[in-house]
């Protein structure tokens, strides 16, 4: 007895029984019934999401005995031998067998003859990005300008490796990843037609894990009808996909909302015997916390596709505060990321979860407090409570405000001079090139709030009108009012500021090295063993030193 796998027994044979892609469906048949169908097609998208069954039932279209439309009839000769896979004038490829260039020279030897019998010679390669260099050049002529009987369809995983020269003669169409609403909704179908009884659980738990490819839910059907005895029941689906049932999720998300840390430890610890993925249990905690989340907002947002019992939403989101679901969602995710560090990933869900209840945004009155955290009553009498298990008390905003220094009052025009402008210089919040420049300018004057400065000219290369605008902004910050300046390339007539530094630089490595010629040990080292000192090796350090 032979059996069909479902994923080829459960093919779609027209458009109208493909599950989404709307926007292609449509596109290709109004083109179609139009007539205005282009020589060349490319279909992109994940596995599983239909390109090639797309491609097929195109292929049908074009050669229904009953003429060009975007319903084929399905039953004359042409139809049936397409979907058998028998039909003459659809040569199928799979490129990533057929790389080389010689097999593509060889594949279109033929192309300039006339179909066997059908109305156009489509040419179908799938995963046409596999093609060599070469194989797309040979392509690349009869793809552009092909005869008027010959069609190409193209499908591809990895459109970013196809040449350009390639895309820009195809059509394009992205065939998007499926939601598990659609996916679910096939697999019930399929079920009903096929008289097998099926949990809706385990539905949802194929179309998830297929993550967003139908074909891969139909092959995880057909491993749980095996698996399940002929039965699609969800305590099969969970132990075949190695999940944990979504009752222990709802069961953390009560201790959670019942802040209760002690449970939830002990309730992790117990999950331990089930070897879960607990990367899979996060993201399952973030999704309900999610969900619950926007049922606060929008307490009549329509159903998702989660499967969770609306009595169930509706009492989480009654216990649970909007500030934690925020803060539990946002560590359920830094958790989730960070879980692949850790040896134990077990320690590090724990550490998740204890997170969730050790952070709690401050000065909430709804809750308990978490109990693991909270001091034992004995201790009430005796000791004062941790900050942890007080809340902190609230400052009053006048003393707060009382508190802070007293704003520093900005600097004003009238005290800067060619001396201090050295200084001043330093103090601006400059980097890079503009403090450059203002290291390289000496001060000149003022008119009003003009100020005028000379650049040394050898160091005219740094100037420009990004630059001195940085400049200027730095000294009306600093200032506290518009500062405009004016820049002049001459001969400073008082040492800039980078002068003067390099200036003070040499005076301390003179006085450094004087120090080191009339330094005890120096001279006795000279005198025993004949040592020379070289000047050039002295440098001066420290924080007395100039930043040169």
């Amino acid at each position: 007895m032979t059996y069909t796998a479902l994923a080829r027994k459960w093919r779609p044979k027209s458009f109208a029984e493909m599950s989404g892609q709307e926007h292609v469906l449509k596109a290709l048949g109004n083109a179609l019934d139009s007539g205005r169908v282009h020589h060349a097609f490319l279909f992109t998208g994940t596995r599983g999401v239909g390109k090639t069954t797309v491609a097929r039932i195109f292929a049908k279209c074009l050669n229904c005995e009953q003429g060009v439309t975007a319903q084929p009839c399905g039953e004359c000769a042409s139809c049936r031998e397409i979907d058998t896979g028998r039909f003459l004038d659809l040569i199928e490829v799979d490129a990533a067998s057929r790389t080389k260039v010689d097999d593509t020279r060889e594949l279109l030897e033929n192309v300039q003859y006339a179909p066997t019998r059908g109305r156009y010679k489509v040419y179908l390669i799938d995963e046409v990005h596999m093609l060599s260099t070469h194989s797309f050049n040979a392509l690349l002529k009869t793809l552009e300008e092909p005869p008027p009987h010959v069609k190409f369809l193209l499908a591809t995983t990895d459109p970013q490796k196809l040449p350009v020269t390639v895309l820009s003669r195809c059509l394009q169409f992205n065939l998007k990843r499926l939601t598990t609403g659609l996916i679910t909704a096939r697999l019930a179908h399929i079920l009903e037609a096929e008289g097998i009884d099926s949990e809706a659980g385990a539905l949802r738990l194929l179309a998830t894990a297929a993550d967003g490819s139908l074909r891969d839910a139909l092959s995880l059907l057909d491993q749980l009808l095996a698996y399940g005895n002929g039965h699609a029941r969800e305590e099969e689906a969970v132990a075949m996909l190695g999940t944990v049932n979504r009752a222990h999720v709802v069961e953390i998300a009560e201790l959670l909302a019942a802040q209760d840390a002690a449970g939830l430890v002990r309730h992790a610890q117990q999950l331990e015997q089930w070897a879960p993925d607990y990367a899979q249990l996060l993201d399952e905690l973030n999704s309900l916390m999610a969900r619950v989340a926007v049922l606060q907002v929008v307490p009549d947002a329509a159903a998702d596709e989660d499967g969770y019992a609306p009595e169930l939403l509706d009492r989480l989101k009654g216990q649970m505060a909007a500030e934690d679901l925020q803060l539990y969602y946002q560590i359920g995710l830094l958790g989730r990321r960070d879980l692949h560090l850790v040896s134990d990933p077990r320690v590090g869900f724990v550490m998740t979860l204890i997170r969730m209840l050790a952070f709690r945004p401050q000065g909430l009155g709804h809750g308990p407090a978490p109990t693991a955290m909270a001091a034992p009553a004995s201790q009430a009498g005796s000791a004062a409570p941790t900050p942890r298990a007080s809340a902190p008390p609230q400052a009053n905003p006048a003393a707060v405000a009382a508190a802070l220094p007293a704003a520093v009052p900005a600097a004003s025009l009238a005290t800067l001079t060619p001396e201090n402008w050295g200084s001043l210089a330093q103090r601006l919040e400059l980097s890079g090139l503009a403090r450059q420049l203002a290291s390289n300018c000496a001060y000149t004057g003022r008119q009003d709030a003009l100020l005028r400065f000379a650049l040394d000219p050898r160091h005219q290369a740094i100037r420009s009108k990004s630059q001195e605008d940085k400049l200027a902004q730095a000294l009306s910050r600093y200032f506290g009012e518009t500062v405009r300046i004016e820049i002049e390339v001459s001969t400073p007539p008082a040492d800039t500021p980078a002068v003067a530094q390099a200036r003070r630089a040499d005076e301390q490595l003179g006085a450094a090295r004087a120090g080191l010629d009339r330094d005890p040990t120096v001279l006795a080292l000279k005198e025993r063993f004949g040592a020379t000192l070289h000047p050039e090796s002295v440098r001066v350090t420290g924080p007395g030193a100039d930043e040169g």
